[in-house]
C-alpha cells in the first residue's frame, strides 16, 4: 500500500481552506504497512458483526415503538379513546415536536459522553414510554405519551448515523446505513406480522385490549435489548479495547486516510463546531433535501390503511405489507452497494425518486386492486433506499471535526423530521381510497428531492475544482480545513 500525507487536524480560530503538509506519525505508518490485506478484512468483518446486528435491532425496534400506532389503529384504539376526525394524524405528527426538540442538544452531548452507554438509556427510557401507552385512558393520555416517545427516542437516529460514520470509510458506510436502515423495513415487514399476531389472538386477553397488548409486547423487548446495547455497543476506534493494538491504530488511520484527515473527538469545542456546521452553505441545501425526502416517505404511518383500501380484512392487510418492505430490504442492499461502490450518490437518488414518483401517480390514478397493489411496491421501492443514500451523503459531506460532522447530521435530522408533523396531514380519512392530495403532493416532492440531488451534484463538483485549485496554488479561501487529495462524493 502507498504513502499518503498524514492527515491534519482543523484549526480552531479560523474558517479557512488551506492544505495540511505534514509528514505520517510513526503509529500511522506502523498500522499502514504492518496489516495485510487479509487482516485488513478481517476487520471490517470485525467491525461489521460487533456494530451492525445490534444497531439493526435497535433501529427495528426505535421504528416499531414509534410506529406501532399505526397498527394499533386497526384494533380498538381509536374507540377506546374515544379519537375521531384527525385526532389520529395528531397522535401521529406529535411524537415529532418531541423529537426534533432534543435531536441537536442529544447529538451535540453524544460527542462528549460514551455512545453505548448514552444510547442504551434513551433505548431504555423510549421501551418503557412505549409500553406505558397501553395505559392510556384517554385521547390525551395517549399524545402526552407520544411526545415523551419523540424526546427520549430523538438521540438514536442521528447518533447511530455518527457513530458509523465514525467507523467507516465513506465508500463503506452508505452499504452499512442500508443495513442498519434495514431495520425499519424488518419493522415494517414482522411489525404488521407481529400486529396480525397480537390483534387476532391476545384481543380481551385478560381483559385487556389487543392493541395495548401490543404496546406492552413491544416496549417490554426493547427494554431488555437496551441493557445489551449499554453494554455491548462499541464507541470509537481509539478506545476500542477488544481490538489489539495494531488493530485500534490500523482502524484510526483507514478513517484519517478516506479524508485526509485525523477524527479527533476534541479537537473543537461544542460550540465551535456547531459554528463551523451553521456557517457551511451547504448544510442548508442538504436541510431541505432531506426534510423533502422525509416527505416522501410520509405514507409510511398510513401504509396499513392504504393497503387497506384493496378491500381485505385487518390480518390481512397487515400480512399484505410483509412482501413490499422485504423488497424493499432487498433493493437497499442492492443500491446502496452500487453507491459505495461507484462512489455515486445523486444519479441513484434521482432514479430511485423517479420509482417512487411513479408509484405515487398509479395510486391516485385507479382503484383497480392489482394497480394499486403494484403502486405500493413503488412507493418504498423508491423513497426508502434513495433517502439511506442521502443519509449517508450527509455524513460524507462533513468529514471533520467530529463535532461539526455530528451538529450537521443532527440539524439535518431534526428539520428535516419537522416533515413529519405536518406530513401525517397529507393523508386525511376522508380522502380515501385515493388519498389524492397526498398522493399527488408526495409525487411532486419526489421530483424536488430529484432536483435538488442534481443540485448538489453540481455544488459538489465545483468545490472540488476549488480544492484542487487550492491545492496546485497553495491559495486560501473560506471554508474548512481540507487535507490533500480530500474530494467531495457526489
Amino acid at each position: 500500500m502507498s504513502s499518503t500525507p498524514s492527515p491534519s487536524i482543523p484549526s480552531e480560530s479560523s474558517h479557512k481552506f488551506s492544505v495540511s503538509h505534514h509528514e505520517p506519525s510513526p503509529s500511522v505508518i506502523t498500522a499502514q504497512h504492518n496489516l495485510s490485506p487479509e487482516a485488513q478484512a478481517r476487520l471490517l468483518r470485525k467491525l461489521d458483526w460487533r456494530l451492525l446486528p445490534l444497531l439493526i435491532l435497535m433501529y427495528l425496534l426505535n421504528f416499531l415503538d414509534r410506529s406501532n400506532l399505526a397498527q394499533a389503529r386497526l384494533g380498538t384504539l381509536e374507540h377506546d379513546l374515544g379519537m375521531k376526525g384527525t385526532d389520529f394524524n395528531l397522535a401521529t405528527s406529535i411524537l415529532f415536536v418531541g423529537y426534533i426538540t432534543m435531536q441537536l442538544p442529544a447529538n451535540l452531548l453524544l460527542t462528549r459522553v460514551r455512545p453505548s452507554l448514552f444510547l442504551g438509556l434513551a433505548m431504555t427510557a423510549w421501551g418503557a414510554i412505549s409500553a406505558a401507552q397501553a395505559a392510556s385512558k384517554s385521547f390525551g393520555s395517549l399524545l402526552a405519551c407520544r411526545m415523551l416517545l419523540g424526546v427520549v427516542e430523538a438521540p438514536f437516529f442521528p447518533g447511530a448515523v455518527m457513530l458509523m460514520s465514525s467507523w467507516y470509510t465513506r465508500a463503506e458506510l452508505a452499504y452499512r446505513i442500508a443495513w442498519f436502515y434495514a431495520g425499519s423495513s424488518i419493522a415494517n415487514m414482522f411489525g404488521g406480522l407481529l400486529a396480525a399476531g397480537v390483534l387476532g389472538g391476545l384481543e380481551g386477553a385478560h381483559g385487556i385490549a389487543g392493541w395495548r397488548w401490543l404496546f406492552i409486547i413491544e416496549g417490554v423487548i426493547t427494554v431488555g435489548v437496551a441493557i445489551a446495547a449499554a453494554v455491548s455497543l462499541p464507541d470509537f476506534p481509539a478506545t476500542a479495547k477488544w481490538l489489539s493494538d495494531e488493530e485500534r491504530r490500523f482502524a484510526q488511520w483507514r478513517l484519517a486516510d478516506d479524508v485526509k484527515e485525523q477524527d479527533d473527538t476534541t479537537s473543537v469545542s461544542v460550540f465551535q463546531g456547531l459554528k463551523l456546521a451553521l456557517k457551511d452553505y451547504r448544510l442548508y441545501v442538504f436541510i431541505v433535501f432531506q426534510h423533502a425526502s422525509l416527505l416522501t416517505q410520509t405514507f409510511q404511518y398510513f401504509f396499513p390503511t392504504i393497503v387497506k383500501t384493496l378491500g381485505y380484512g385487518k390480518i390481512i392487510t397487515l400480512l399484505l405489507t410483509a412482501p413490499v418492505w422485504f423488497l424493499t430490504f432487498l433493493v437497499s442492499l442492492l443500491v446502496t452497494y452500487t453507491s459505495g461502490k461507484t462512489g455515486d450518490r445523486s444519479i441513484h437518488i434521482i432514479a430511485l425518486l423517479g420509482i417512487s414518483c411513479v408509484g405515487n401517480i398509479l395510486i391516485v390514478s385507479t382503484l383497480n386492486t392489482p394497480a394499486r397493489f403494484f403502486a405500493m411496491f413503488l412507493m418504498p421501492l423508491g423513497a426508502v433506499p434513495a433517502y439511506q443514500i442521502l443519509v449517508a451523503w450527509v455524513a460524507n459531506s462533513f468529514p471533520r471535526p467530529l463535532v461539526k460532522r455530528s451538529a450537521s447530521i443532527a440539524i439535518c435530522n431534526m428539520i428535516g423530521n419537522g416533515a413529519n408533523i405536518y406530513g401525517p396531514y397529507m393523508y386525511p380519512s376522508e380522502d380515501g381510497p385515493r388519498y389524492l392530495a397526498g398522493g399527488a403532493a408526495v409525487a411532486g416532492l419526489c421530483v424536488l428531492v430529484a432536483l435538488l440531488a442534481f443540485a448538489l451534484r453540481l455544488i459538489h463538483i465545483r468545490e472540488n475544482k476549488k480544492l484542487e485549485v487550492a491545492e496546485n496554488d497553495g491559495s486560501e479561501r473560506r471554508g474548512d480545513v481540507r487535507g490533500i487529495g480530500f474530494r467531495y462524493i457526489y
